[in-house]
């Protein structure tokens, strides 16, 4: 199963924003950002027409593991940082940013963002899913 077949695409006329909820980590930088835009206590929980283009991708380009994902209307893309980044969080996460390509049981996935599982533990390898201590 590819990865776009398990998002969930909320278009405006300006922007899609893709959710992949097995991805997601509850950083909730989403929510923090944007909370008229990212709201989980309504239907549909992502409402994209209540910002602009350019507030939405700050806002989705802040979520660490890659859930969130834009597609402007304008073509414009996420460019990944430079140089990529690898982070440890104190539990053993690993949070890389920059041009990703990360092999999984699936193939390989081009990634800009990611949160990788440390320890092993994981049933999304290699992406951490907060099922073994790296991700408490």
């Amino acid at each position: 199963m590819s990865r776009e077949s398990e998002q969930r695409a909320y278009e405006a006329a300006s922007i899609t924003v893709t959710f992949e909820a097995r991805h997601c980590l509850h950083a909730a930088e989403c929510v923090h950002g944007l909370p008229e835009v990212f709201d989980p206590t309504k239907r549909p929980w992502i409402q994209p027409d209540n910002a602009t283009a350019d507030q939405l991708t700050e806002v989705v380009r802040r979520c660490p593991s890659g859930a969130l994902q834009y597609a402007r209307a304008d073509g414009g893309a996420e460019t990944p940082d430079r140089p990529t980044t690898i982070t440890r969080s104190p539990t053993g996460e690993l949070t890389v940013r920059g041009e990703l390509s990360v092999d999984t049981p699936q193939g390989s996935q081009a990634e800009t963002r990611a949160v990788l599982c440390g320890c092993g533990q994981s049933r999304l390898q290699p992406y951490c899913d907060h099922a073994g201590p790296c991700g408490r």
